[in-house]
């Protein structure tokens, strides 16, 4: 239930629009909180302030998303979540610079995906994709080296035939074959797998599926690891033996996340103090992880 703010007095006086007091509302009433894992309204209109404040500052785009037709399927309330939560995480600064690089081919893959069951990449959009990636492994490689890997190889740049892009081993010895996906998207994660980067999963226990969130400059905010035995259970089945799956796309839970570069045996390839971590794809850090 939300409680009465001092705000309302001055609504029942002047009488503004309900959209217009419901932004006054949401800027005075600072007792009211949302908890860390957004909902779906609140991840959307986070993207549009993504998508937008290279374009415009915070006030015009409050407005255009109050009056505006086009954007009129979420309530001011829901922007001004979103808004909060994108501040709360520090993924924009306070006067309105995203932090984070929301690129193009992410919009362009979800317009398209939902329109048609195939998504054919533009040009542009597949080097974009390419970027993005290519910005994660070298953020990866750079948490290692500053961990003091003793033996480090991205082995990505060597040849696609590992099934994996990284090649690490801790001080302590343990050891990680890293494949890395990369997003620019913290409103949610989805990557895709290829059937040989999942048949290798299958076969090498050392095998680990790390997701980076990529910043404004290319380098790392966010870092977790998926859990492999959901993979295996999320991954599709073949029909018959006439054909199989050749690459398939995961919507990330937040339960099967943990933050850092950590082994199946929960050997930490990166320190905690050094994997950087922010709450967001609904992920939250361990209390333990915090002493390490």
């Amino acid at each position: 239930m939300t409680r009465l703010c001092s705000s309302s007095l001055t609504w029942r006086r002047n009488r503004p629009s309900r959209r217009g007091w419901t932004w006054l509302t949401f800027a005075h009433c600072s007792g009211i909180s949302m908890p860390t894992a957004p909902g779906e309204g609140t991840r959307r209109a986070a993207r549009r302030w993504l998508e937008h404040l290279h374009v415009a500052d915070i006030p015009r785009l409050r407005s255009l998303f109050t009056h505006h037709p086009d954007y009129s399927d979420l309530t001011p309330v829901q922007y001004a979540d979103g808004l909060a939560w994108l501040l709360r995480q520090g993924l924009i600064t306070p006067d309105g610079r995203s932090l984070v690089r929301f690129s193009a081919h992410e919009q362009r893959d979800r317009a398209a995906a939902a329109r048609v069951s195939q998504v054919r990449w533009t040009p542009d959009a597949d080097t974009a994709r390419r970027e993005t990636g290519a910005a994660g492994e070298r953020a990866v490689v750079r948490l290692l080296e500053l961990s003091g890997s003793p033996h480090l190889v991205h082995v990505a740049l060597l040849s696609d035939a590992y099934g994996y892009d990284i090649q690490a081993e801790s001080k302590d010895g343990a050891v990680g074959h890293i494949e890395v996906k990369a997003t620019t998207d913290p409103t949610r994660l989805r990557v895709h797998l290829t059937r040989h980067e999942y048949e290798v999963m299958c076969r090498d226990p050392d095998w680990l599926l790390t997701a980076v969130l990529v910043g404004a400059h290319g380098d790392a905010l966010n870092v977790v690891t998926v859990r492999r035995d959901w993979l295996v259970l999320a991954a599709p089945e073949d029909r018959d033996h006439h054909g199989q799956w050749e690459s398939a796309r995961f919507s990330i839970p937040d339960h099967v996340l943990t933050p850092g570069i950590v082994t199946a045996d929960g050997s930490r390839l990166v320190p905690g103090t050094l994997a950087p971590f922010k709450p967001v794809w609904g992920s939250s850090r361990p209390t333990s992880v915090l002493s390490m």
